[in-house]
């Protein structure tokens, strides 16, 4: 019966799709997609064609999102997405969709409020019904293909929406119009009844705000293993940020040492690859030891910056190792011959997840000969394994803790674990390697851009200098609309960019820019922020010039035009414009740009003090509000040496500008012709104090006035 059913409503309906048959993903550059291109489901992706298909045959549209290095999405396309009788039903009922969440994090944003707001949670793969004309109206993530986990089976939920859609077809519509109402009133946000009302004060909020937003954060801090909440554990680098800001601002030493514990036990745990460098996604476990083992390009560049952080703070060479183990992992595996970084490594291989990273104790002993009992003592490695009957290096004594327990001489020590690292390495690399997504998302390369600039400038190493820059110029060459120098695309691969480019993308750049001149003081990369920004709020302005959409005034393709505001696994747009337009404003003496900074983070400021954990960006960028920016101009012929010291110094709220002579282009600048002698001047609100010569000095003064008390 369905077989019939299936070939009167589609000719190609119940066709048995062999091994080698290929569906229009084929045409597709996302590995993602790639992956899906011979499955027997006649997939579609996002586009005109699909969606004109399904309103013209009244089909409902099926949406199926994930990307390359996602283990459940790799476990339901083997069990569902490859069955011949599967995609048969699949194929027959519906308009199939298939989307890379990270080409088109626009429509994963859309759907998967849709699916938070149907069950109250969400992941991937997120697999989402559509009314023809794409409004939602039911899904889910994972379904097996069986019922099991008190979920039932795909096949019971595709005959399921089929039977509804035949038998209640107006129900589910005003359902779906309903549920799309609740989308767009979730951009709502910035309500009157939300906000504070906009002082002549400029003050948003005041140090109490601060220390409640840091005792709202230790509430939930594990002051044992680190990070915050219970399992899974996820790098949170954005409240790690904002502990090291507020020890900084505040001198409150339980910040700091909670943010130190964070990293020290990622950076010590299973989550971080001590072979060759590279943060997991997150941890299984609250001790950080099972990861969910595919490596995000992003993650990493956030652990980078906030490594940074600890060194600037502290001067511990582990920190400094952590950021050059991870700058190494990153060229040597992320990065292409043009000078961009691919998006990630899969968690499987072979189809197992996590198997290029684990070990057997016999493998260990084998390849380390006599120095394996010494090796295995300090990584956790035992017969038994510790996890799932095979071991995940780690970690669980410092180093001095270990030596001194053993008598060991540390250096002799360390070079010991190095070399057997080494031999590990060596036979890791005869293993079948996890795939690689190698497209290339600007946002996400921005993120490392800034990562690696500001490297560069803390270590003061020019080769990751030079990798910084020759990034800027790949993606400036490579992402840049022809014939336009501020319009810019999103993704890249096989010399392809497509889809007009997000917030994110913009925003995420912009900073890096700032970061670049820091870097290099060359004033061409704030002239790029500035018309980046500029582009930015002509095209992605609200309506009440406060906050931007995620996507462009001219795509047409969503049914909803987004504004985020939380930090997910990256940040928030709107967050990272808030604090450029704060730090631009003061480079270029902007004050629409500073007005609108100050309104976005005083609608937010309620959220993000009672939540500061979903609010870390905007927290911080508070944090540096409450204590003012610190604006630095350096003029003379000793300008570079004199601003790379400053440089070295963790001060997040710094504005620095520097030139050999005076630029009126730069208010900072403005005034301050250059001579013989090289003048720092210590400034706020363009008003600036007796310049210093030697810039101990200036450290000095602004270490006794850069504080918040409550």
């Amino acid at each position: 019966m369905l077989h019939v059913l299936v070939d009167q409503q589609d000719k190609n309906a119940g066709r048995i799709m062999d091994k080698h048959f290929t569906n229009r993903l084929i045409n597709e550059t996302s590995p993602y997609l790639l992956q899906h291109a011979h499955n027997p489901v006649d997939w579609f992706a996002w586009g005109d064609e699909a969606l004109s298909k399904a309103k013209a045959e009244n089909k409902i549209i099926l949406v199926s999102i994930g990307y390359s290095a996602c283990h459940w999405c790799h476990v339901m396309e083997r069990e569902s997405f490859e069955n011949q009788d599967t995609a048969q039903v699949m194929n027959g009922y519906f308009i199939n969709i298939k989307i890379d969440r990270e080409e088109r994090p626009d429509l994963d944003h859309i759907y998967m409020d849709a699916i938070q707001a149907i069950s109250g949670s969400g992941g991937w793969p997120l697999n989402v019904f559509l009314t023809p004309d794409a409004k939602p109206f039911f899904g889910g993530t994972y379904f097996p293909p069986v019922k099991a986990y008190n979920r039932p089976s795909w096949t019971e939920i595709l005959h399921g929406v089929a039977q509804a859609w035949k038998d209640k077809k107006e129900e589910i519509q005003n359902q779906a119009d309903y549920l799309t109402e609740h989308i767009q009133k979730g951009n709502h946000f910035d309500s009157a009844e939300n906000a504070i009302l906009f002082d002549s004060d400029d003050k948003i909020i005041g140090a109490e705000q601060c220390d409640s937003m840091f005792s709202a954060i230790m509430a939930s801090a594990d002051r044992e293993w680190g990070g915050f909440g219970n399992a899974p554990k996820f790098p949170q680098t954005f409240t790690i940020g904002y502990l090291l800001q507020y020890h900084y601002f505040t001198g409150n030493k339980d910040a700091l040492q909670q943010g130190l514990l964070s990293i020290d036990k990622m950076m010590s745990g299973g989550i971080y690859d001590h072979i060759s460098g590279g943060l997991a996604r997150y941890s299984t476990d609250k001790e950080w030891l099972a990861p969910h083992f595919e490596k995000m390009l992003y993650d990493n560049a956030l652990l980078i910056n906030i490594l940074c952080d600890a060194y600037q703070l502290t001067s511990d060479k582990k920190y400094e190792e952590g950021i050059r183990k991870t700058i190494s992992f990153i060229t040597e595996e992320l990065l292409s011959s043009e000078g961009g970084f691919y998006a990630a490594l899969d968690a499987d291989s072979e189809g197992e997840e996590g198997k290029y990273y684990v070990w057997q104790k016999e493998e260990t002993d084998r390849l380390l000969g006599r120095d394996a009992e010494l090796f295995n003592a300090f990584f956790n490695v035992s017969e038994e394994g510790n996890w799932e009957g095979s071991n995940i290096l780690r970690i669980l004594k410092p180093v001095d803790e270990f030596v001194q327990e053993r008598r060991l001489d540390k250096g002799e020590f360390l070079t010991i674990i190095e070399k057997c690292l080494q031999q590990m390495s060596e036979e890791r690399h005869t293993r079948v390697k996890p795939a690689l997504d190698d497209k290339i998302i600007l946002s996400w390369n921005a993120l490392m851009l800034h990562a690696i600039a500001r490297a560069a400038s803390v270590l003061q190493d020019n080769d990751y200098r030079d990798l910084a820059e020759r990034n800027f110029d790949f993606l400036k060459k490579n992402f840049t609309r022809l014939d336009t120098n501020t319009e810019l695309l999103h993704t890249y691969k096989d010399g392809q960019a497509k889809y007009p480019a997000f917030l994110d993308d913009y925003a995420n750049l912009v900073t890096a820019c700032i970061q670049l001149y820091k870097t290099t003081l060359n004033a061409k990369y704030l002239q790029s922020a500035k018309a980046y920004c500029n582009y930015l709020i002509e095209n992605f302005s609200d309506e009440d010039e406060v906050f931007f959409y995620f996507t462009h005034r001219d795509q047409k393709d969503v049914i909803v035009r987004k504004k985020e505001i939380y930090d997910g696994a990256t940040p928030s747009g709107n967050a990272v414009m808030a604090g450029t337009l704060l730090h631009l404003s003061i480079i270029f003496n902007m004050a629409d740009w500073r007005n609108r900074a100050f309104k976005m983070l005083k609608l937010i400021s309620p959220s993000a003090t009672k939540y500061p954990v979903s609010f870390g960006i905007w927290s911080s960028i508070m944090l540096q509000q409450v204590a003012g920016f610190v604006e630095i101009a350096v003029v003379g012929p000793a300008y570079v040496n004199k601003a790379k010291r400053i440089l070295l110094c963790f001060m997040p709220n710094q504005v620095l500008m520097a030139s050999e002579m005076e630029k009126k282009e730069f208010p900072l600048l403005e005034g301050k012709p250059g001579d013989e002698t090289t003048r720092i001047y210590l400034c706020k609100n363009y008003a600036c104090l007796t310049p210093f010569l030697q810039e101990d000095l200036l450290m000095a003064e602004i270490s006794k006035t850069n504080k918040i008390t409550s």
